[in-house]
């Protein structure tokens, strides 16, 4: 009994950080997607407030995506932003999650007047990859500029 306990718990991180398919249609959207809610279970808290402030949306109502509607992080973000993509409301972005969570987040944006291969889809994608590297450290050499030698 002891070792099934001592299995359950040094499985659980690996359980819990599972991927998950977001089904967007794109593979390097989805591995981004990946990326923030991995990123977002670090620190839920901070992510939660990034929202927030950032899509100008009460920090309760991402509580309620999270724990209501069992919204994992990255999904979160990905309705926050194709609500903001779409001009359409964020309700009615998870009103169509709620529909149809089971044909994936490329359906939904689709069914939110994001069509794959436009200039939302792709302002879409691009938001993401950015949100995906937002707080990582970069390479030590960032921010250092090479001294300039003038030509003689």
């Amino acid at each position: 009994m002891r070792k099934i306990i001592i299995l359950i718990l040094t499985l659980l991180p690996l359980i819990s950080s599972a991927q998950i398919s977001f089904n967007t249609g794109n593979l390097q959207f989805d591995s981004d997607l990946n990326t923030i809610n991995a990123n977002a279970n670090l620190d839920f808290g901070a992510f939660q407030t990034d929202l927030s402030i950032g899509y100008n949306v009460p920090e309760k109502e991402i509580e309620h995506m999270r724990g209501t509607l069992n919204m994992a992080p990255g999904e979160i973000y990905l309705a926050l932003e194709i609500s903001k993509v779409s001009n359409r409301s964020v309700d009615d972005v998870i009103c169509n999650y709620r529909k149809h969570k089971s044909r994936g987040w490329g359906y939904i944006a689709k069914e939110s007047g994001v069509r794959p291969g436009s200039a939302k889809f792709h302002r879409l994608k691009n938001h993401s990859h950015h949100k995906k590297n937002k707080g990582h450290k970069h390479s030590k050499n960032h921010g250092k500029h090479k001294k300039k030698h003038k030509k003689r």
